[in-house]
């Protein structure tokens, strides 16, 4: 089984490549042009253990709206690309994830219907070079994107920094329990037949 799937996405705001390997080892290679992002999405492929490839050009000369938001597009795209037909999956999936004084919660469905419910009050409105209120707009264009629910909530924290990153590695941790091959069912795991 390749669950691999490579997505592009040009517009006069960004020009971006992608490639995800749901069946990966957690292999890096990033480069969005906004250093806090790319180090949330190495933390979500690598605690997902999912390979991934991404380069970005975008109007930073702006601000990092665009590179943000567009890159869930893409990631949202390519997460529904490579699970497919999602038979013999296990379709839910959550993590609890502790980093410090920080404690996160994701659940994940993947559905075919998306919602994003992001509960999160950041005590900082940048970390590094990236706004933190991006961080609900990167979540909701992937839960669109990839037609799937996303529920991920601060349960308890102070640090901007932990706070963002263990909401990224459970989300990472989340979907690949989600996509894991359930060996007792060949189908889509679903009363309607499909998803």
């Amino acid at each position: 089984m390749n669950r691999t799937a490579s997505c592009t996405r040009t517009t006069k705001e960004t020009d971006i490549d992608l490639t995800l390997n749901l069946d990966g080892t957690g292999k890096t290679q990033i480069d969005t042009g906004v250093g806090f992002f790319d180090h949330m999405l190495d933390g979500f492929a690598r605690h997902g253990l999912f390979d991934l490839t991404v380069k970005v050009i975008g109007d930073l000369d702006v601000d990092c709206h665009h590179t943000i938001e567009d890159t869930g597009i893409v990631l949202g795209q390519a997460i529904l690309e490579a699970i497919g037909d999602k038979a013999g999956i296990r379709r839910y999936g959550h993590f609890m994830l502790p980093m410090d004084e920080t404690l996160a919660l994701c659940a994940v469905d993947l559905s075919g219907r998306p919602y994003l419910r992001f509960q999160s009050e950041f005590t900082a409105e940048r970390i590094g070079d990236m706004d933190t209120e991006m961080i609900k707009e990167f979540f909701y264009a992937v839960s669109y994107s990839a037609m799937m629910n996303i529920h991920l909530r601060i349960l308890d924290g102070e640090n901007s920094h932990h706070m963002a990153e263990t909401l990224f590695k459970s989300f990472g941790k989340a979907l690949d329990m989600a996509t894991l091959p359930e060996p007792r069912i060949q189908e889509a795991w679903t009363t309607k037949g499909s998803l």
